[in-house]
């Protein structure tokens, strides 16, 4: 495997398909290939390389091996759950519901029966100290879709140090490969940042909530879970971003399919315009590319329009 010293920031291309890439059902003009020295060096696990694999459609194809481990570099995670209903939004971290992020503070506790109109929520004890997870086995209980019974009307909280060994492994390809067919991705990664931490699905709030259970998101749009680690629902401003020469919203990482996500305004805090489903158009500057949702969406991409690599997770 070849190291990867870096590629040209640009390159309009008309898109020929390759005997690896998989086969395409309409191509856009303006294809952008992945810039490796995006990514923050000091979280890379090992230097980035090029490797021959299988994406989600189509033969084998050469990509970006990335792995890293998935911790921040630009910011601290958490506060998640406050611990007592006196306690303000620094305490806690945020929550969102109908498009909308709430700070998860000790009032917002206090009320989340009337939030979600019903009485059977209670996420604090008399002495008005919240019911938080505390250790991995609690943790374990709660933050899966059959939450244990002993953990409803809990707010749900993983810690970073519970997987420290987490080592996260990402096969991007290098020139990617528009399909025009829109694949929802309701597990696994939509993409990551160039920290190297990924962009999840939607957290599935259904089931959280089911259990009247809370499982708040830092500031930064991220918690923890057994299965991935630290990970993001929500971008809010607060990873590395690569600005643009127009006045474009900035680069905030790679979908896996290797197109690039951008913010969602633009530096004059306008939102673009002639979005597909996936939350993506095309330019002559960057080419097909994606812009996050809202932070209060729950949902960074709504879909991927190109051929997905892989993320792999191992301990």
């Amino acid at each position: 495997m070849n190291q990867i010293k870096g590629i040209p920031a640009l390159v309009l291309m008309l898109l020929a398909l390759s005997s690896c890439g998989p086969k395409a059902q309409e191509l856009t003009e303006a294809i952008l290939p992945v810039n490796p020295s995006y990514f923050i060096q000091e979280n890379l696990v090992q230097d980035i390389t090029k490797e021959v694999h299988r994406l989600s459609v189509g033969p084998k194809a050469e990509c970006y091996k990335i792995v890293v481990k998935s911790v921040p570099h630009e910011h601290q995670m958490g506060p998640w759950c406050p611990t007592h209903l006196e306690d303000g939004k620094e305490k806690g971290g945020i929550w969102f519901e109908n498009g909308k992020v709430y700070d998860v503070d000790g009032h917002f506790i206090s009320n989340i029966g009337e939030f979600y109109s019903d009485a059977k929520w209670k996420l604090y004890n008399d002495d008005g100290s919240i019911k938080v997870t505390q250790t991995q086995e609690e943790c374990e209980g709660a933050a899966k879709p059959n939450v244990e019974e002993i953990y409803h009307n809990y707010c749900v909280e993983c810690q970073p140090s519970f997987y420290h060994d987490h080592i996260t492994t990402y096969y991007i390809p290098v020139n990617p490969v528009y399909r025009n067919r829109a694949t929802k991705v309701r597990r696994g990664i939509m993409g990551l940042a160039f920290n190297g931490v990924n962009f999840d699905p939607p957290a599935p709030t259904e089931a959280i909530l089911k259990a009247h259970t809370l499982a708040p998101l830092d500031d930064c749009g991220g918690h923890v879970n057994p299965h991935t680690g630290y990970h993001y629902h929500a971008v809010t401003g607060c990873t590395k971003e690569i600005p643009q020469n127009d006045q474009h919203a900035p680069m905030i990482g790679y979908a896996i399919d290797g197109f690039g996500i951008y913010a969602l305004l633009d530096t004059a805090g306008n939102p673009p315009t002639g979005l597909d489903a996936c939350g993506g158009h095309e330019d002559a500057l960057r080419g097909y590319h994606y812009h996050a949702g809202e932070a209060g969406s729950n949902q960074i991409l709504p879909c991927l329009n190109g051929a997905a690599g892989e993320m792999i997770v191992s301990h």
